[in-house]
């Protein structure tokens, strides 16, 4: 009989390890093509295999985590997205986890197969977790969330992003705000997992301010990790998370992306991005 697969570590438990370890931070792997232009690389496969690469080589081995923003290898077509699956690839062997920021979300039959996609064992797209988008409502994410925990995987929902738009659906209906009701279910599903840090996390903009407090939106209660975008360029500082996020700061993966990737595409430069957010994360 072949030999049976050992059962791979729980997403929640991989993630908080790598935290501990390395710090609170998540790089972004953003190859907007003006990104490209600074780092002296054409706006082509060519240009996004050696950024792509590069990141990984340079900033995987610090950050808890990397975060290659999909729609950025979409955008160049069969060959862009080639380049993703070797990224994720070669990141998983590596030992460096890796967030799809795919943000996928449909119904039935359709977002089974963004699951598939993602989150299946052999799928040449899978990366340790991917975010997803709630509003067609939180149980058509079912598909995503039951395969995320079978396979030792992580899905991060969005709850309170920090653009002005998203205010107009996520703060709807004040105290029993959408947002607070997708935190609420979050929870629910984690409380199925058998480690202090469960499978679904959510996305919770660095920027968002005083909304956590407005709408009474308890991010302790989650029980999961919390990816906050806005470090860095988009403004945020390290005293804003602390600030924003209070007693739930310690569940926090800051995301900051072009506000290291910047310094690039000298690699001491980067590493020294890297150690000293890093550093103001951990004061």
């Amino acid at each position: 009989m072949p030999e049976a697969k050992p059962e791979r570590v729980a997403f929640g438990t991989r993630l908080s390890e790598a935290m501990a370890a390395k710090g609170p931070l998540c790089v972004g792997i953003d190859p907007h093509p003006q990104l490209l232009r600074n780092w002296g690389l054409a706006d082509d496969t060519a240009g996004l295999r050696y950024f792509s690469q590069a990141v990984l080589q340079t900033v995987g081995p610090l950050a808890a985590a990397l975060k290659p923003q999909v729609a950025l290898y979409e955008r160049h077509g069969s060959a862009g997205i080639a380049v993703l699956e070797e990224l994720l690839a070669d990141a998983a062997g590596a030992g460096v986890l890796t967030i799809a920021d795919a943000k996928r979300g449909d119904i039935g039959s359709t977002m089974a197969a963004y699951a598939d996609a993602w989150l299946r064992d052999g799928s040449a797209l899978a990366a340790d977790a991917v975010t997803l988008s709630p509003y067609l409502g939180f149980e058509s994410l079912r598909p995503a969330l039951e395969l995320a925990a079978s396979s030792g995987r992580g899905v991060f929902v969005l709850a309170l992003t920090s653009n002005p738009e998203g205010a107009s659906v996520q703060h709807a209906g004040g105290k029993d705000s959408v947002a607070r009701r997708i935190v609420m279910s979050a929870a629910q599903e984690n409380l199925r997992s058998a480690v202090p840090m469960g499978p679904v996390g959510l996305v919770v903009g660095a920027t968002v301010g005083t909304a956590l407090a407005e709408l009474d939106i308890d991010l302790e209660a989650l029980h999961g990790p919390i990816l906050a975008p806005g470090l860095g360029a988009q403004g945020a500082t390290a005293a804003d998370i602390r600030r924003t996020f209070g007693a739930a700061y310690r569940q926090v993966l800051a995301t900051s992306s072009r506000g290291i990737l910047a310094a690039g595409p000298d690699a001491a430069a980067l590493r020294t991005a890297v150690v000293q957010t890093i550093e103001e994360l951990r004061s």
